[in-house]
């Protein structure tokens, strides 16, 4: 809207182009409720998204631990599946300088009970696939414990060290 500086006691301009200025303002205020919309949708999404990771395993779950020679490609929120469904994530991770050892805490879906003598695995995805952890659960009558250990594990198989043997074993 082009200006000459005279205005009248309202702020419109007094040069007769009120009918301008009230279609650029009505295009501004249509711009900023469609601006202010999409805002609050993108806030509702990130609740959503905030919400529902927070409250999977946070009041309802339990953690366990498990020691791995190698925990190469696990790191803290990696995916626990039993049977391919996720039913937990890597809660921590530290290193155990006794055993030279990898201790993983798993945190798991409350209602999974697992026995004692369940198999904890670092498995692949495929062949360039991520990492994620895999429960083959055992036999035992009893479960393990909230803050125990389930003690067979194997850690994950490297690429690598597989091809390595593949040519040593042709040689």
């Amino acid at each position: 809207v082009a200006r000459t500086g005279r205005t009248t006691a309202r702020g419109f301009p007094s040069d007769g182009n009120r009918d301008h200025f009230f279609e650029a303002m009505s295009e501004n205020v249509a711009e900023s409720l469609i601006g202010l919309v999409v805002l609050v949708a993108a806030g509702v999404f990130l609740a959503i998204l905030v919400g529902d990771r927070g409250s999977s395993y946070a009041s309802d779950s339990y953690e366990i631990s498990a020691s791995f020679l190698s925990a190469e490609g696990v790191s803290q929120g990696t995916d626990v599946r039993i049977a391919g469904i996720s039913v937990g994530s890597v809660s921590g991770m530290a290193f155990n300088s006794e055993t030279f050892e990898a201790e993983v805490t798993l945190r798991l879906d409350d209602e999974v009970l697992l026995p004692d003598d369940s198999l904890v695995a670092i498995s692949t995805e495929g062949l360039l696939g991520g990492n994620f952890v895999e429960i083959l659960p055992g036999g035992s009558p009893d479960n393990v414990e909230p803050g125990g250990q389930l003690f067979q594990t194997q850690s994950a198989l490297s690429l690598i060290e597989l091809l390595a043997g593949f040519v040593s074993a042709r040689e």
